[in-house]
Order: C-alpha cells, then sequence, then structure tokens
C-alpha cells in the first residue's frame, strides 16, 4: 500500500506499562484486559508480549479466548462478561475458560455442563454501576445456588467501579461489596485500571488493568506520559499536498474555518474514514515532523489539515504525529469530546499496521 498513513504498534511500551502497573498494584495477581481487539493494539499481538508478565487475560468475546488458547496462550482467561448461550457455557470447561456470571440465565447454562470439568465462574455483583450483576441483597442466594451446582465453580467475586477515575471516588460503591466479599471468602477482583492507581483499598485478589496497558491516563486531568506509562499506539500521516491561505480564505467542508491571516496549511492522508474523529476541534494537536502544531477546518473522509503557518520546513512528504509520544492522544480525544479509549478501538482496518518489539 502507499497511502502514506501508519500506525505503529510498541509492544515493549505494552510491556513497561504492565510492570508499570505491578510496581503499584497491591493486588496478588493481574489479568490484562484484552478485550476489544487489545483496545485496538491486536489482541494475539499484545497477548504474546504479556505471556510470562500478566497472571491471567480478561475479554469479552469466546471466539478471542479461543483463538488465544488455539495460539498457545495458556495463562488463566477470564470472560468478563461471562457466557453469550448455553454453547459458549459448554465451551468454558472444553476451553479451561473462567468467566462472570451475572444473571439466573447463564447459571443455567453453566449447570448443564459436566462435573468433571465444572466451569470456574466470577460472581458479579452490581454495586452500583447498574449494567450487569447482582444486586448486594442477590449475592447471597446467588451464591448459594452456584456452590450447589456440581458442574460450577465459584472462584471469585467481582465488582466493577463507575467512577474510579472522577472525585467521587469508589467509597460507595466499595462499602457494600466489600461486606459481600468477605462473607463470600472468595478472591476478589474490583481494581479497573484508575483504582489499581488511586484506591489501593480496592485491589484485592485479582486486578483487572486495561488502559493503562496501552499508555494512556484513565484520569481527565493527566496524560499517561505524566503518569509515567509509554504510549504504545502512534497514528500518522504524511502531507499530501501544501495550500496558500489569503486573509478570508476557508478551508474544508462547511467553512468551519475562516483564515483571518495569511496561512499555510497541509493536506494530511488521513480521515475519519481511518478512525481520526470527525468532530476535532480546530486546533486538535497535531506534530509534524516533531514540531507541534493543529488541525484546520473540519476533518474529511480521507483528508484533514493541519496549520504550516509557522514551519516554513514542512512540506509535501513531511511526518504529522496524528497521536504518540508527541501528540498525546488524552490530548486529541479532549479536543474532539471523547476519551482515549474510543480513539484507540477506532483506527479502521484500512490503515496499515506495524509491530516494533
Amino acid at each position: 500500500m502507499t497511502r502514506p498513513i501508519r500506525l505503529e504498534i510498541d509492544l515493549s511500551a505494552i510491556r513497561h506499562n504492565f510492570l508499570f502497573t505491578r510496581q503499584r498494584a497491591q493486588a496478588k495477581r493481574l489479568f490484562a484486559v484484552v478485550k476489544a481487539n487489545a483496545y485496538g493494539h491486536g489482541i494475539l499481538d499484545t497477548a504474546k508480549a504479556l505471556a510470562d508478565l500478566a497472571d491471567g487475560f480478561a475479554l469479552l468475546n469466546i471466539e478471542d479466548a479461543v483463538a488465544l488458547r488455539e495460539a498457545g496462550i495458556d495463562r488463566p482467561i477470564a470472560l468478563l462478561e461471562g457466557p453469550f448461550d448455553a454453547a459458549e457455557a459448554a465451551a468454558m470447561g472444553e476451553y479451561r475458560l473462567c468467566g462472570a456470571v451475572h444473571s439466573l440465565e447463564q447459571m443455567a447454562w453453566l449447570a448443564k455442563g459436566s462435573a468433571a470439568r465444572p466451569a470456574e465462574v466470577w460472581l458479579k455483583i452490581n454495586s452500583g454501576m447498574n449494567r450487569l450483576g447482582f444486586r448486594p441483597e442477590q449475592a447471597g442466594d446467588a451464591l448459594a445456588r452456584l456452590r450447589a451446582e456440581p458442574a460450577i465453580r465459584p472462584a471469585a467475586i467481582m465488582t466493577h467501579f463507575a467512577t474510579a477515575d472522577e472525585a467521587y471516588g469508589v467509597d460507595e460503591q466499595w462499602r457494600d461489596f466489600a461486606t459481600l466479599a468477605r462473607d463470600s471468602a472468595l478472591p476478589v477482583s474490583a481494581a479497573n485500571s484508575a483504582a489499581l492507581l488511586r484506591h489501593p483499598h480496592t485491589h484485592g485478589d485479582i486486578g483487572r488493568p486495561g488502559i493503562v496497558l496501552y499508555g494512556a491516563s484513565p484520569f481527565e486531568d493527566s496524560t499517561g506520559a505524566a503518569l509515567g506509562l509509554r504510549p504504545a499506539m502512534t497514528l500518522s500521516a504524511d502531507i499530501i499536498a501544501v495550500q496558500q491561505l489569503r486573509n478570508g480564505d476557508a478551508v474544508g467542508y462547511g467553512r468551519r474555518f475562516v483564515a483571518d491571516r495569511d496561512m499555510r496549511i497541509g493536506i494530511v492522508a488521513c480521515g475519519y474514514a481511518d478512525g481520526y474523529p470527525r468532530i476535532a476541534a480546530n486546533g486538535t494537536p497535531v506534530a509534524v515532523d516533531g514540531a507541534a502544531s493543529g488541525t484546520v477546518g473540519r476533518v474529511s473522509m480521507d483528508m484533514l489539515a493541519v496549520d504550516l503557518s509557522h514551519l516554513p520546513q514542512a512540506g509535501v512528504g513531511s511526518r504529522v504525529e496524528l497521536w504518540g509520544p508527541q501528540a498525546p492522544i488524552e490530548r486529541v480525544a479532549a479536543a474532539a469530546g471523547t476519551i482515549s479509549y474510543e480513539l484507540m478501538c477506532a483506527v479502521a482496518a484500512r490503515v496499515p499496521r506495524s509491530l516494533r518489539a
């Protein structure tokens, strides 16, 4: 492919970020969260990079779990939403998978399995997120039912925090969950990336680092680099044309940007069809050959524009980092009114990928 756009994945950064998290986590084990194709970084490549470091992996789709097993990944694998039907419940035992159980329907599917190879389950408690899980007052009965089924082995109790990354904190959710966890005598899994960095009393037995593995901060007021993380994903493209603007000239669809002075802009081979956010504001940060600049006008399907007025040396062929070490993904996301997670997951398949070990 000759279109000058690229996505570079730094596997050494992912390893660094895991070890960074390990040093700060009091959890006995860390399951690397590799759902959504490892947040866009490539699930198999990421799992192989962490195979000698992570205590296990956590993901959503059983087909991804099976692919990891068939690729030789032997670490424990947890399905964060459990099985989606009876066939998946049966496959959990076959492929040695553990997983959340958050409903009576899942219990019924799992109960049909073999007592010779019981499925390991993590009892999911709805402590306030109100997505999945048994409410605290239902937890005792749910655990008793699990323990009564020969084909099921309760292996952990889990919950998920709604505001571990915010000032509101986790105390309200943790209060009820901690009591249930103590009474269950099961290993505890509660801490996501934000909790692993800010709420050590929640770390329990199994931490679930996600966004931090990929070098981005879970907190709005910080970048990953400021925390000591290394960005693992760099999206960049080249300038394919240069335009000279006069005062009053507009750029792009909708005349969203009108020059208030003579300007020089570069047209970059990246657009929203590549995963760059169309709603990114004027001035969204980029780095042109390592120098700071910003976007100009509305992002098109295949192109966007950047300001070169202060960069006379830049021109056709100059490399524009759209996010990465020089243009933090958190800042790009903020300019688009979203979060770094979404940008990572949205990079299109048509963008050529390369790996750096």
